[in-house]
């Protein structure tokens, strides 16, 4: 993920996490501390804070003007406003919230595998039809 990309979407996925706890307030955090990075980049550009802010409301409206500010203000070369993205989208997905990661619709399946890390060696039997026992697809 390029830099830009990666600045815009840890600041969509900190605005919108849905993380409990302490892991939220971590995350919460993690996305004042990036926010205040983007708005220094942005200072003296009324335009530019005005996208930011209209971003947080509308993310799919204002994406592509806020990472147009982004490259023209040189955030993609600024090693710290890099480094608190990412350190922003680790928390998130460390939390398990990230945004899309998993969106889940099964309606009437034999098994389901929710998650990446999970292990299902063939000719296991998940309550399969008769004639059917190990199939998994």
């Amino acid at each position: 993920m390029d830099p830009i990309t990666l600045i815009v979407a840890a600041l969509a996925a900190g605005a919108t996490s849905g993380v409990a706890d302490a892991a939220a307030s971590a995350v919460r955090d993690a996305y004042v501390g990036l926010r205040a990075l983007v708005k220094r980049r942005f200072a003296g550009r009324p335009d530019a804070e005005l996208i930011l802010a209209r971003y947080e409301r509308a993310p799919q409206t204002w994406q592509a003007p806020l990472a147009a500010e982004l490259g023209t203000v040189g955030a993609d070369r600024d090693p710290d406003l890099v480094a608190a993205a990412q350190a922003l989208m680790n928390l998130v997905d460390r939390a398990g919230s990230r945004a899309g990661t998993y969106n889940i619709e099964a309606h009437g399946p034999q098994s389901v595998q929710i998650g990446g890390h999970h292990n299902i060696s063939q000719g296991a039997a998940y309550n399969s039809p008769p004639g059917r026992q190990g199939y998994l697809g």
